[in-house]
Formats: C-alpha cells, structure tokens, sequence
C-alpha cells in the first residue's frame, strides 16, 4: 500500500483528500506540526507528499526544500495562489507537479496514482532515519540535522545506521563490532569506543547532546 503525507492546514480539504485516497486504498496523513514538517515527512516515509503554498509558520517552499534535503519523494503542490510565478516556483524549489484549488478529488487521486506509476516503476527511493529532529540519508550515508548536512566515516555511519534501526533498544558492542566489520575493516573493543566517542562529538556539535547513551556492561541505546 502507497502512503501519503498531506501538508494543509485547512482540516476540510485535509480529511476529504485522506477519505478520497483511502477509497483509492492509498495510507494518507496529515501533518500535525506546521513548525517541523521534515521531521514527520522523514519518520512517516511517504512515497508521495501533496503540499500547500500559504501555511501557518512557514510556507510550502521553505518545506519543499527542507524535504529535499534528505528525500527525493514526489511532491505535488496544492494551493490556490495557482498563478504561472508560484507554478513555476514551485517546480524549481523541487516539486513535481501543481494542481490548482479547487480540484476534483478523483481527478486529483488519478494524477497522484499516475505519478505513483511512473516513480515506483523505474526508481527505488532510499530510505531516511529520522530520530529527535536528526535525519540519517541511507542514500548520501550523511546527517541531516538543524537544516545542516554532516559528513560521516564509513565507520560512523555504520554505527548511528545501526543505533536508529534499533532504536529504543540496547545495541551491544558487539552487534555494533560485526555491523563496522560489514566495511571490510577489523574493528577491536578501543576503536569502537573511539568511533563511538568522534561520532558524539558530531552530534554534540549539531545541539543533538545526549543522543546516544551508554548503558554501562549492556551496550549503547538511542531513546
């Protein structure tokens, strides 16, 4: 099943577009933060995102540019400002197409299962880790967090990989050793707690203080 995360802020047209693609069985839901729209596009991972223009904070441009950031998600517009400079900006902030209020639910849901096609067809997305505001792109292997891109080593990488899918649960050191022997490196007890260390730094660095959390004889968690 298909799922879409629907950004618009007025809840008549947000309910009738998610009863509209549950009867075209597609998973739709809206957005409940207008102050961190990223953050739940990133932890629902939708494969197709429909984004209003004027919303309450920021607008749908500043949003569709966050989501590229990390995502290459079709994204299609939705709004009533659909004069040729919003559509034209609309495509050049990383949008994919642009239907005008007021439209057609079945017509809207035929363009949504059109685009869908053509997408899922020839492309696979890579997928995104989203935790505490911090997005990892499985796809860059990079950090995505405050609005900015941080750069890891094979090494880190493997080990916030491992943590974020685990999520929640303790990872012991030696389930992190055999995921950073995966790189074709021999990794031994000291240069994981290295690792791990320059890994908290970076994190520490991004305001993301206390994100990983060592529990002591068991091993490290993300909570």
């Amino acid at each position: 099943m298909y799922r879409m995360f629907v950004v618009e802020d007025d809840p008549g047209i947000a309910e009738a577009v998610c009863e509209q693609a549950s009867s075209w069985d597609i998973e739709a839901c809206t957005v409940k933060n207008f102050r961190d729209v990223a953050s739940e596009v990133a932890a629902f991972q939708p494969h197709i995102i429909l984004l209003d223009i004027k919303l309450p904070c920021f607008n749908g441009f500043h949003w569709c540019t966050e989501i590229r950031k990390f995502s290459r998600v079709p994204i299609v517009f939705i709004s009533s400002e659909s004069d040729n400079m919003n559509i034209v900006m609309a495509m050049n902030m990383g949008g994919d197409d642009f239907i005008a209020k007021p439209f057609d639910g079945a017509v809207l849901m035929a363009k949504v299962q059109a685009l869908l096609r053509r997408t899922y067809d020839f492309a696979q997305s890579n997928p995104v880790l989203e935790h505490r505001g911090a997005i990892l792109d499985t796809g860059e292997k990079r950090l995505i967090a405050a609005g900015k891109h941080m750069e890891l080593t094979k090494n880190e990488y493997r080990i916030l990989f491992t943590l974020m899918q685990n999520k929640c649960k303790v990872v012991s050191r030696e389930k992190l050793m055999e995921a950073l022997w995966q790189t074709d490196c021999f990794v031994d007890e000291n240069t994981l707690s290295v690792n791990v260390n320059r890994l908290r730094h970076k994190l520490d660095d991004a305001g993301l203080s206390d994100f990983i959390t060592t529990r002591f004889g068991e091993g490290y968690i993300i909570q």
